[in-house]
């Protein structure tokens, strides 16, 4: 009909496009691990930045030997094999030091450099804290009306045995009388103010008593050995009616004239002193394993022996509180 009509037919042929199926999420997976991967190695880069030299060294001999057993880890060809028996071709991190290759002597060695080096860090730091203290007793003595007038008889330094505070005798103004324990009321006075500042701080105590070279004539037997002792407890009731805690107290003891602070005048009045150290950790410890009967390791060259008594400062050379703050160390 449409011949007829004269119209002409036209086909239009449309392309069909065909889809494809849709495609699985395995690529979210690697792209995933992939991220997590780089995450972890950045990192790792970061620690490995922030960390100190021994704490490098010390994650380098962890990988190297996580067992802590030699011999349990598979061999590493000849001259590769670490402490454990782990191989050690790995990539060295920057600044860790070599560890020391092959069994013995030389492993134990490099176990030992770590603890020596935190023992040193922490004496470092303890004698940081005891100038602060020392720093905070100045400015608390400078600030207290009872002790301001005295000051002149307190000296503070630093010893291998702690802080060290010496309340001395004066000329005109003996802190007991002569051949006598009994304190007088200015000593009391003092005493109490310097318990509160005790009392704030953790370390514990050793109190001493010392005398001149005056012998003493009182009853036989009763020498300047018993009266510096007395002398020393009666600083210690003193402190107690202070208010310091009675756990505080590691030692009480008399040295009698054998530590004079004038040792060109054994006589000189500032001889006549009271003693209280603020014991280092290590002190305390060698207090405390003495009365236990337990041996104390020797202690480092650039200390003495904690349980011996500090040499008394020499005169002029150990200033008043006044201007004890621009010593930094004890005198010797």
């Amino acid at each position: 009909m449409s011949e007829q009509d004269g119209e002409q037919l036209i086909v239009v042929r449309r392309a069909r496009r065909k889809r494809h199926g849709h495609h699985g999420g395995a690529w979210k997976v690697a792209y995933a691990d992939f991220v997590t991967a780089m995450m972890a190695f950045f990192l790792v880069m970061w620690l490995i930045g922030v960390g100190t030299k021994q704490q490098r060294a010390a994650i380098a001999e962890y990988f190297k030997n996580p067992s802590m057993t030699p011999g349990n880890a598979p061999m590493a060809p000849p001259g590769k094999v670490g402490p454990g028996g782990a191989s050690d071709s790995a990539i060295k991190l920057g600044g860790a030091m070599d560890m020391p290759h092959g069994p013995g002597k030389d492993r134990r060695a490099s176990r030992s450099a770590a603890p020596d080096e935190v023992e040193k860090q922490a004496r470092e730091q303890e004698k940081q804290r005891l100038e602060n203290l020392m720093q905070q007793l100045h400015a608390a003595i400078e600030k207290s009306q009872a002790l301001e007038p005295f000051k002149d008889q307190l000296l503070l330094d630093i010893t291998p045995e702690g802080l060290r505070i010496q309340i001395v005798d004066k000329q005109n103004r003996p802190m007991f009388d002569t051949g006598s324990a009994m304190l007088k009321p200015y000593t009391v006075a003092i005493l109490h103010e310097l318990a509160s500042f005790i009392n704030q701080a953790p370390n514990k105590i050793s109190i001493s008593g010392h005398t001149d070279d005056a012998q003493y004539l009182g009853e036989a037997g009763y020498s300047n050995w018993e009266l510096s002792a007395d002398r020393a407890n009666a600083a210690r009731r003193a402190l107690l009616g202070g208010g310091l805690v009675s756990e505080k107290i590691a030692r009480v003891v008399g040295l009698a004239d054998s530590v004079p602070f004038d040792k060109v005048v054994p006589s000189d009045p500032i001889n006549r002193r009271i003693s209280i150290i603020m014991m280092t950790k290590q002190a305390q410890d060698a207090a405390m394993s003495q009365e236990e009967g337990v041996s104390v390791p020797p202690t480092s060259p650039n200390t003495s022996a904690a349980a011996s008594p500090s040499p008394a400062a020499t005169p002029g050379t150990l200033p008043p509180v006044a201007t004890i703050t621009s010593v930094s160390s004890g005198a010797p």
